[in-house]
């Protein structure tokens, strides 16, 4: 798995206008946040503020990222949300 991978512009009009594309863009993003989260924890000394405040960053973002699928699932256009 690639450290960073960077959405194009491309990659984001066909977000804008594809459901199941915009769906596996955000899913397969917040894979790779939770894994570098793993990481992150695992190298992190409990007496790091710096690394605490990034874990912690981290930990939200991936909230917001899995709030956005779980209204994604809900939205009326996707064929899951019955």
């Amino acid at each position: 798995m690639p450290d960073f991978i960077v959405a194009t512009d491309q990659d984001l009009e066909r977000a804008r206008s594809d459901h199941a594309f915009r769906q596996q863009l955000i899913a397969q993003n917040l894979d790779y946040l939770l894994a570098a989260l793993n990481k992150l924890r695992r190298a992190n000394s409990s007496s790091d503020p710096a690394g605490a405040i990034q874990i912690r960053e981290a930990v939200q973002l991936a909230v917001k990222l899995a709030d956005i699928l779980h209204k994604l699932a809900d939205h009326p256009g996707n064929p899951r949300a019955a």
